[in-house]
């Protein structure tokens, strides 16, 4: 091929390729947000120290919990999706001889030959490129949504183990508290036997108790530990080296009422995520559509005639006739999906809002015992215990009487403390199931009684 038909071909596949550039819509790719991971996808971080408040535990959470971590870089993923569907198809390079080994002499044969260099360029038709960048879009919306989802979801978790990492603090007080009395009665009742005034076996009855109480001082130091445990998990850590956590249950929230709370539902992420989720398999739909009109391809390039030494343009283009594969399949696929979506989407709504109504009774009855325990139950359990304490130093009940309202009075305690962090974890899975905190929605009502604080 002479340097006369190179140039032109050259020029030739300049002006079809640059017009076909030209026309197409930009898709360069955006530049993916720096993070601060390291190779694992963990953020690295110093293990925390001290005492952690709830702040502090979020905080963490957020930043260094794995789950997190890893869906972080699921965005970015469907964000590299988005960017996939906008390039263009890539051009092809063709080239053929004709008239090659032709009969008569080998003179003739080789002057007869003909060679086509031919560039071609895939034209999407119906929209194609267009929709299916819509089709992306929608989807890394979605991918948002789940994200928002599994955060609150962590978040929850992470806020009910904060409640049982303080509810356990507070029951190695309690036990503690319990062995305090059960060795103070013990003195009392050795006191008394040693004066004669009592039988020996009721001081063996006192050991027990006080062997009893050592027992569950051990239970509850070991039931603290697990607890800081599962804390530390929310934020990927399985050896806890912090002090404790900073936090009082009797701390309580005006409960919203049921219709404020269901008002609120629609920010809840698995019942929001559904207006993309509609919108996708719509576009899902259009995709299908557009599948079903062919796509041209357009093709130009310059042949040499080697007889002549002369060169020439050619120009063609292909088109498939949709006479038998029309799509007709993906778009019934993709109909049956809209109308899944559909029936999925109302059967979330009924999930979340009776997941709701649930919660929010669980939330009801804890704050009624709570309040119940509070005010009225457990300060006459111990006034009763006093009582009964003072009495048997005088002389006025038996042990029996001491060790059985000693026993109702620690049950009473550890009945109040579980129905607080029971109140405490039914409010964490409401603001999960509303998208809101508590006490952020309209419509506050203030919790049945008044709370006093001990």
């Amino acid at each position: 091929m002479n340097v006369k038909a190179l140039a032109s071909f050259s020029a030739a596949l300049s002006i079809f390729y640059g017009g076909v550039v030209a026309r197409a819509p930009s898709a360069e790719p955006k530049p993916l947000p720096s993070m601060a991971f390291s190779t694992s996808g963990v953020v690295m971080a110093e293990e925390p120290r001290g005492v952690l408040s709830l702040h502090d535990v979020l905080s963490l959470t957020l930043v260094r919990n794995p789950e997190l971590s890893a869906f972080t870089f699921e965005l970015r993923a469907a964000e590299a999706r988005t960017i996939q569907a906008g390039v263009l198809p890539n051009p092809t390079l063709s080239a053929e001889l004709e008239n090659v080994g032709s009969t008569g002499s080998t003179t003739t044969g080789v002057r007869a030959t003909e060679a086509t260099l031919q560039l071609g360029q895939l034209i999407e038709l119906g929209g194609k490129r267009a929709k299916r960048l819509r089709l992306a879009g929608l989807e890394r919306e979605l991918t948002g949504w789940d994200y928002e989802a599994k955060r609150l979801e962590v978040l929850t978790e992470a806020k009910k183990a904060f409640v049982d990492v303080v509810a356990s603090t507070e029951h190695v007080a309690f036990t503690a508290d319990l062995l305090r009395l059960a060795e103070q009665v013990q003195r009392t009742v050795s006191a008394r036997v040693q004066a004669g005034k009592v039988s020996p076996i009721e001081e063996t009855r006192t050991r027990v108790a006080v062997s009893t109480a050592r027992l569950q001082v051990s239970q509850a130091h070991n039931l603290h530990e697990a607890a800081k445990k599962r804390l530390a998990a929310s934020w990927g850590s399985t050896t806890p080296i912090f002090a404790g956590v900073s936090g009082s249950l009797d701390t309580t929230t005006p409960i919203p009422s049921m219709d404020a709370l269901t008002a609120q539902v629609q920010k809840n992420p698995d019942i929001a995520r559904w207006v993309s989720e509609m919108a996708a398999r719509r576009a899902h739909v259009e995709v299908a559509r557009s599948k079903a009109m062919p796509d041209l391809t357009l093709s130009g390039g310059v042949r040499y005639l080697n007889e002549t030494k002369e060169g020439t343009f050619v120009l063609g283009f292909s088109l498939p006739l949709p006479l038998f594969d029309r799509n007709q399949g993906g778009i019934l696929e993709a109909h049956a999906r809209l109308t899944k979506a559909e029936l999925e989407r109302r059967a979330a709504e009924v999930r979340v809002n009776t997941a709701l109504a649930e919660s929010y009774q669980h939330l009801v009855i804890a704050t009624n015992e709570v309040t119940a325990l509070q005010n009225d139950v457990l300060p006459a359990a111990e006034e009763a215990f006093q009582a009964t304490q003072e009495g048997y130093r005088l002389g006025k009940f038996g042990l029996l009487d001491v060790l059985d309202v000693q026993r109702t009075f620690f049950e009473t305690r550890g009945r109040y403390l579980e129905a607080l962090a029971t109140y405490h974890k039914a409010v964490a899975d409401l603001e999960r199931l509303s998208g809101e905190e508590l006490h952020t929605v309209p419509g506050n009502t203030v919790p049945p009684g008044e709370r006093k604080q001990r």
